[in-house]
């Protein structure tokens, strides 16, 4: 498999071109170009977030799942935290409900996530993993179509506190093509690049979390951030299309959907439609880390990496003068299912994930979209595993999303499959034209690598 990159952003993968190109592992080119999203995909996720990671090395030919998502806070809390701030948000044909402020901020995870990938399988400098990030803060950043796009969705939340002067510069929205500027990420960058990631635990970067969450009423206390560690774990594997399939299971669903996909290169289109929205099952949820990314990384010597990052929505608060966004986790009531102790883990629906043959390594890939996240990842990686698509043509394919009876498809599926869904008691909305609420995928094969263009995203060989 040749070495390569693909994500979310132009900006991100080429951060992790450069640094494979100066033989760094897959693991260090998945750090840069994660803290290099931190800045080019601030709509999408950001350093004080969470995430999931899953990492092959190919000299022992071992996968691990790394979980560094976001933490319920709570140890030793002095009071409780301010009510949430609710508000609906339109997003795409759904209305979509979210609640913020300070109180939904939990305990970041994707520092320490970031730390321990480095340590466990980099080879290059820390400092060096950080340069892609800072300069793209010195210079700022171009606006790509499916970011604009979704920063107008998101506008009445990413404009709340300093993102006014952030998103809005002027009062006018950015849109495609316009330079996103955050100043205050170099100075937040060349603290990481000095302390390294724990800084966002002990140190400037923690000092001014806390003192933020202090002042406006947030539940995070000192030893919320001491104790938080992020944690390696095994993959759950599932056989599928003459693969071993490795991903995590949780509120992803993943595992489970694996196991009752039919196999879709004997089925003509409008019986893969069907067969597709059947297996989905019927989703009752909308929302849940909309504000997502997903990058994936293979270097020459087969080690490979997926690594998904979320803010949740964000909280639309932001550390001053650092221009960095808290995440907005708590407030993501599809995440929490129960009650939620100090410390413990929020639900995530995210599944980086690989696929491994008799040849080895045969796909990694992983994708962004909430509850979308799933059908997303699954219709891409069945399009290469089981029908044989590269992985650019199984990304681009049009998609579908069920929500109870009712079936989100995209444009691209023809008036049979529409009709064949229809009759199998569906009501079917076609949708005017792709869209990022179908999910954002990044995948590298075999055949190629490719990221999803509902996203804006770049896939380049190294």
């Amino acid at each position: 498999m040749r070495a390569a990159v693909a994500a979310g952003h132009p900006a991100t993968t080429a951060a992790g071109v450069e640094i494979l190109s100066e033989g760094g592992s897959a693991a260090d080119a998945a750090v840069a170009a994660c803290l290099a999203s931190c800045v080019a995909e601030t709509v999408m996720t950001g350093f004080l977030g969470g995430g999931y990671c899953i990492y092959f090395d190919a000299a022992t030919g071992r996968a691990r799942n790394l979980d560094c998502f976001v933490a319920a806070p709570g140890l030793r809390a002095s009071r409780p935290p301010d009510d949430l701030v609710h508000l609906d948000v339109p997003f795409g044909e759904e209305l979509v409900h979210y609640a913020v402020g300070v109180a939904s901020c939990g305990v970041p995870g994707l520092p320490a996530g970031l730390d321990e990938l480095w340590r466990w399988y980099g080879r290059l400098p820390w400092d060096r993993l950080v340069e892609p990030a800072l300069a793209l803060a010195q210079e700022g950043v171009k606006m790509p179509r499916a970011h604009a796009a979704c920063l107008a969705m998101l506008a009445p939340v990413m404009t709340m506190d300093a993102g006014a002067r952030i998103y809005s510069p002027g009062g006018r929205l950015l849109g495609e093509g316009d330079r996103l500027d955050q100043p205050g990420l170099v100075e937040a960058l060349e603290t990481i690049a000095a302390e390294g990631a724990r800084t966002a635990y002990a140190g400037p970067l923690a000092d001014a979390l806390l003192a933020l969450i202090d002042d406006r009423g947030g539940a995070i206390t000192p030893d919320d951030l001491e104790a938080y560690r992020a944690e390696w774990s095994e993959p759950v594997p599932v056989k599928y299309a003459g693969t071993r399939f490795l991903t995590r299971s949780g509120l992803s669903g993943v595992p489970e959907t694996l196991e009752r996909l039919p196999r879709f290169r004997r089925l003509d289109e409008p019986a893969r439609a069907v067969a597709w929205t059947e297996a989905l099952g019927a989703e009752p949820l909308l929302g849940g880390q909309t504000h997502t990314t997903n990058l994936t990384v293979v270097d020459a010597d087969g080690n490979a990496c997926a690594l998904t990052t979320s803010l949740g929505l964000g909280s639309g608060d932001y550390l001053p003068g650092l221009d960095l966004h808290l995440n907005s986790m708590l407030g993501e009531a599809e995440l929490i299912r129960g009650r939620l102790e100090p410390g413990q883990r929020l639900g995530s629906m995210m599944a980086p994930s690989l696929a491994i043959d008799q040849s080895g390594l045969a796909l990694v890939a992983g994708a962004a979209g909430g509850t979308r996240l799933r059908g997303a990842l699954l219709q891409s990686v069945a399009g290469v595993l089981d029908e044989g698509l590269r992985p650019w043509r199984a990304i681009e394919r049009p998609r579908i999303h069920r929500i109870g009876d009712v079936v989100h498809v995209e444009p691209g599926w023809s008036a049979d499959a529409t009709g064949a869904l229809a009759s199998a008691g569906f009501e079917v909305k076609v949708w005017p034209e792709t869209h990022h609420y179908f999910g954002g995928v990044s995948m590298i094969g075999r055949r190629g690598a490719a990221a999803d263009p509902r996203r804006s995203g770049e896939a380049r060989a190294a």
